[in-house]
């Protein structure tokens, strides 16, 4: 199969398709296809009709490439080919997550292309702010990325070769030139909904606080992220089973990230407040289920309090920002990390986290 990704979708091929799908669907041979919809936001999107002049195989599949507005961005924060090498690296994910057919880099032309399962043939309900979960949820989601994080706990370049090009967390200055950039902005637009904790720090104090939290992200032993688990980048199916996708920010980290990113912000903040203590005990004990020797309950508390440090900048550069999430969606996450954060006494967590204190 050729690497050159195509610049519009109406330039897949049958040909090109029969050989994505082989590997799932051997013997079937795509007659048509057909955009059935588009939606080009951060990366290009489209779902696709499909017809077989031989065997069977899905009627529609989803597909996914980068956005020229968005690429370089992508490329500094290195996260271009995240999503499309780990698929493409046949590594078995034991939590719930999009069938990949396949996943094509094109690294001369930056870019790649990944055809998948149309989540909507299994009923998924994707989720984004505006309709959080329920904690029970939530629930469901931590034990899935416990599995994940037991299954790949003490990850290093030793123990999965196969994975030696996954980034470790660090707050790189592709990072770090965004987020100073887009703060201000998302710091102005939700100045009335912001804690006095959180108004009363500037931009650049915000970034700080980020880049001190995400060299936390490289103490202790160390797992396979997803990296990128707010709500948006997650379903749930008609059984209750929560799934992830979007893999783009695929990291190798402490387990807090992804926890914390998620619970925080898949639930309003007064089921936030009444569940939180359970739910990452709930994680911790199917980390431990799972096989891997976790953190004590004190220190995974500790951590969780400070990872809302990270969703808190984040979500503010993505407030100020334009084309990358919907202002509703960005603002109602911007209010539950800096709840969390002023509730959560963030900054304190942070301050011992990084002095060794549990």
């Amino acid at each position: 199969m050729r690497r050159r990704v195509p610049k519009r979708w109406d330039d897949l091929t049958p040909e090109w398709m029969t050989a994505a799908l082989a590997a799932e669907h051997p013997g079937a041979r795509v007659g048509e296809i057909s955009v059935v919809a588009r939606d080009d936001g951060t990366n290009r999107r489209a779902r696709l009709g499909l017809s077989y002049a031989a065997g069977s195989g899905p009627g529609t599949v989803f597909v996914k490439a980068h956005n020229d507005a968005h690429r370089i961005v992508h490329l500094r924060n290195g996260n271009l080919f995240g999503e499309a090498r780990l698929f493409g690296s046949g590594v078995t994910l034991p939590l719930e997550h999009p069938v990949v057919y396949r996943a094509v880099v094109d690294r001369p032309h930056l870019d790649f292309l990944i055809v998948m399962e149309d989540l909507k043939a299994r009923g998924a309900d994707p989720r984004d702010s505006t309709r959080p979960m329920t904690t029970e949820q939530v629930a469901n989601g931590l034990r899935g990325l416990a599995r994940m994080h037991g299954a790949y706990w003490g990850l290093s370049r030793a123990t999965r070769p196969g994975l030696r090009w996954v980034k470790t967390w660090k707050p790189t200055k592709g990072w770090q030139v965004g987020l100073r950039k887009r703060v201000p902005a998302g710091l102005e637009r939700a100045a009335d909904r912001l804690p006095q904790e959180v108004g009363r720090l500037d931009a650049d104090g915000l970034v700080d606080l980020w880049v001190r939290y995400v060299e936390t992200l490289t103490d202790g032993p160390m797992t396979l992220l997803h990296g990128d688990t707010h709500i948006g980048n997650t379903y749930v199916l008609p059984d209750g089973e929560v799934g992830f996708l979007d893999w783009q920010v695929v990291r190798r980290g402490n387990w807090s990230h992804d926890v914390g990113h998620f619970l925080i912000g898949a639930l309003p903040e007064e089921d936030r407040r009444d569940a939180e203590t359970g739910l990452v005990e709930e994680y911790r004990r199917s980390l431990e289920a799972a096989g891997a020797a976790g953190p004590s309950a004190e220190e995974a508390w500790l951590r969780y309090r400070a990872s809302a440090v990270y969703g808190l900048v984040i979500w503010l550069s993505t407030l100020g920002s334009a084309g990358y999430q919907r202002p509703e969606v960005s603002l109602a996450l911007v209010e539950r990390f800096s709840a969390a954060y002023a509730e959560l006494e963030a900054e304190d967590a942070l301050a011992r986290l990084r002095s060794g204190g549990a």
